[in-house]
């Protein structure tokens, strides 16, 4: 029998009275079960974008686009007054919000619940641990109610008086959205640098103050990355300039008290496939310029004492060949993948003979250890490794490379890191330590005695108990055979019936792992009887080089039947069912998403795209959008007729259907550098035209906010509990207002 949306609105209210009327007399501690009111507002009618039909020509293939109208540039968007066609795009990303609203009226007493649940659970007034730098102590701090970190240090030592060195909370009150990055203190601990942005486009404009008086210098430099680089001289800086389309490409050097028109360019990286970045070593005797693409690095390097000297190349680039370096004493250590090292090794040559011809190796190749960074210390070599898919830091004293030995944790799964190590003579190598059920934890571990001293641990406010989660660590076989390692907790007491509702996470690209870390964001899902999975798909580096290789270019569907497979193991396995079954993905991790439901759509019970990368043949064909020209390597090249045939045969936007889709909430920023917010937005509007469900398909646009959602601690979880609601209301999870 079919009923009409008007009498499915009323079923579902009647439905969840005797539900509620039932239940009065249960613990406050049970959950209770509830059909989504949201799921049944089909009286509420969804925007319905305008067609203006565009045809898109390559290789003799015709696509035709119909939302490509909703693609503005940066000088419309920027314009005083909106002209005819950024009105239209106001317009309708207006009308998908205030429909959004509509759809979740309901569960907006439970939004707002969910968000002072999640941020009671941060502790207001904190303080990170302190480290030491050049004479003084740094540390982060916050006071209760503010939205942003006040940055201090001491000088020699803690019990010394404070000195407030940049106190975010007063430079953000003029502005919507506001971000400071990149903070520097000139060797003479006189002058601070930091790059600001005010737009969320991630286009820093890089300030000086004097520490002394607290004023700030005159000079102003826009355009930049954030951050800038002091030579010893503390007069000269080096920074990065950003092209039309933000890639970094050119190297200026500044001297302050000077105009910025006088800036003197040291490097332009003329290769759109490479952006470039500046650095000091550790050693403070080098600047160190670095350009890299996908599958291939370059180093310039220059003496910091002779900030007007030239920079001389490490070694010249070459496609597939890989490297990084550190400097100690008098030479370099390389970590490369020279000589056919997939998962990178340790070279070192002398200081002043850097070719490749002069690289020795350092340490032996070992083809199950995936290489990731070193630390540098006076008595120490400290490496950042993984170890069958997981995280390891190992120690190795520079005078006897055979008492090597990794820091032990006591725990199976987990994340770890050397963290913020800028001491030079230190004998404790700081680190940091997370896991599923375990919240962020910074050790100071003595290299000599091999002793970890617990600093501080993450605190979680209210009754969070670690002892009532608990995690596991399943191996899913790939339908090609490949083991697919997922992430997984819950509280416990979580039923193995298919009962539950579980969110399955994923990003599988850029080579980016996702490691078991704790979230005590997560902790809104888990107490309601959510479980959380995290798939480590190809596509990341996980499980080493290999991986990452196998889920990119011509293998990146591999990303895709991955998740398919974990979601479906967790289901097949009873952990949950496909009636009770989300997934989640960010950016590239929503393309991922918008991939997974035009595959296996009946899997899912509902997604969460945030800021999609879903028009994928598009963007990859226009050379002005930002990261495009950088990501050929990643993605592959669409004027090549095979890599154009392969994307569009992925592509979420290019493969939308006539049939139903799980339910979906997409979330964008009008501002957005990374993923332009025309790519969801005309995903959205052609899912709508095409799907032939009754499903939410809703779209949230932050109208003043990029790729990171807001800025502030706070505020940025408002969209989280957006998310959160949407999810537990599908689930039959939330809390509603039946008048909404």
């Amino acid at each position: 029998m079919k009923y009409s949306g008007s009498t499915l609105s009323i079923l579902s209210l009647i439905l969840m009275a005797l539900l509620i009327t039932n239940c009065q007399n249960e613990s406050k501690n049970d959950i209770t079960i509830k059909q989504s009111i949201m799921m049944n507002k089909t009286d509420l009618q969804p925007p319905v974008a305008k067609k203006e039909n565009k045809e898109l020509e390559k290789h003799g293939d015709v696509r035709v686009d119909e939302y490509y109208w909703m693609k503005l540039s940066d000088e419309q968007k920027s314009a005083d007054a909106p002209d005819d066609q950024t009105q239209n795009v106001l317009d309708y990303l207006n009308s998908e919000n205030d429909y959004t609203q509509k759809m979740t009226a309901h569960l907006e007493g439970f939004q707002e619940k969910l968000f002072e649940e999640i941020k009671g659970r941060i502790k207001q007034t904190d303080m990170s641990v302190p480290y030491f730098k050049n004479g003084h102590y740094y540390y982060t701090s916050y006071v209760e109610g503010s939205e942003y970190p006040i940055y201090n240090r001491k000088q020699k030592s803690l019990d010394n008086p404070e000195q407030v060195i940049l106190d975010v909370n007063e430079l953000a009150k003029p502005y919507d959205y506001y971000a400071a990055r990149g903070l520097s203190v000139s060797p003479n601990n006189e002058i601070l640098a930091f790059g600001e942005d005010t737009l969320s486009r991630r286009q820093y404009k890089i300030r000086f103050k004097d520490l002394s008086t607290g004023a700030f210098w005159p000079d102003e430099i826009e355009n930049t990355t954030g951050g800038i680089v002091w030579a010893n001289d503390n007069k000269t800086v080096f920074y990065t300039r950003k092209d039309e389309s933000l890639r970094a490409y050119k190297i200026f050097k500044h001297e302050l008290g000077k105009p910025s028109s006088e800036d003197q360019e040291v490097y332009h990286e003329e290769d759109p496939t490479f952006s470039c970045y500046v650095y000091k070593t550790k050693s403070d005797k080098y600047i160190v310029i670095g350009s890299y693409a996908t599958v291939s690095s370059e180093f310039r390097i220059l003496n910091a004492n002779y900030p007007q000297g030239q920079f001389k190349v490490f070694q010249p680039r070459e496609r597939d060949l890989e490297y990084d370096i550190s400097h100690y004493k008098d030479k370099w250590y390389i970590v490369t993948n020279a000589d056919g090292a997939t998962n990178f090794k340790i070279m070192e040559c002398p200081e002043l003979n850097t070719e490749r011809k002069n690289w020795k190796d350092f340490l032996p190749y070992k083809e199950n250890v995936f290489i990731n960074s070193l630390e540098m210390f006076k008595d120490h070599m400290v490496i950042n490794e993984r170890v069958d898919g997981m995280t390891k830091v190992k120690v190795m004293p520079w005078a006897n490379k055979s008492d090597a030995h990794y820091i032990e944790f006591g725990e199976d799964a987990y994340m770890a890191y050397s963290s913020t190590n800028p001491e030079f003579n230190s004998e404790n190598v700081r680190v940091y330590f997370s896991s599923m059920t375990t919240p962020g934890t910074t050790y100071d571990y003595n290299m000599n005695t091999k002793t970890l001293d617990l600093k501080k641990q993450q605190e979680v406010l209210g009754d969070f108990n670690a002892d009532n989660y608990a995690s596991e660590r399943i191996l899913v076989k790939a339908k090609d055979g490949t083991n697919v390692p997922v992430s997984l907790v819950y509280k416990k007491g979580f039923k193995k019936d298919g009962s539950q509702p579980v969110l399955l996470y994923g990003y599988g690209s850029y080579g980016s792992s996702m490691d078991p870390y704790f979230s005590s964001v997560r902790l809104s899902l888990l107490d309601r009887g959510f479980g959380f999975a995290i798939a480590h798909i190809r596509g990341g580096q996980e499980l080493g080089r290999t991986w990452y290789e196998d889920g990119k270019m011509l293998n990146k569907k591999n990303t895709f039947t991955d998740f398919i497979d974990c979601g479906q193991y967790l289901v097949n396995n009873n952990y949950t069912s496909s009636d009770n079954l989300f997934c989640m993905g960010g950016s590239a991790g929503g393309l991922l998403i918008g991939a997974v439901i035009n595959m296996a759509p009946d899997l899912w019970k509902g997604g969460i795209a945030a800021v999609p990368f879903v028009d994928v043949v598009t963007t990859m064909l226009d050379e002005t959008i930002p990261l495009t020209t950088g990501e050929y390597d990643e993605w592959g090249n669409p004027n090549n007729k095979d890599y154009y045939d392969y994307i569009k045969s992925y592509s979420p936007y290019d493969n939308v259907e006539a049939k139903e889709y799980p339910a979906l909430l997409v979330t964008t920023g009008y501002h957005d550098s990374q993923v332009q917010y025309w790519e969801p937005a005309k995903w959205v509007a052609r899912l709508r035209d095409r799907k032939t469900d009754n499903k939410p398909l809703l779209l949230h646009t932050e109208m003043k906010a990029g790729h990171g959602g807001k800025s502030g601690r706070f505020e940025r979880y408002r969209e989280t509990a957006l998310e959160y609601a949407f999810l537990l209301d599908l689930a039959g999870r939330a809390e509603v207002d039946l008048k909404s």
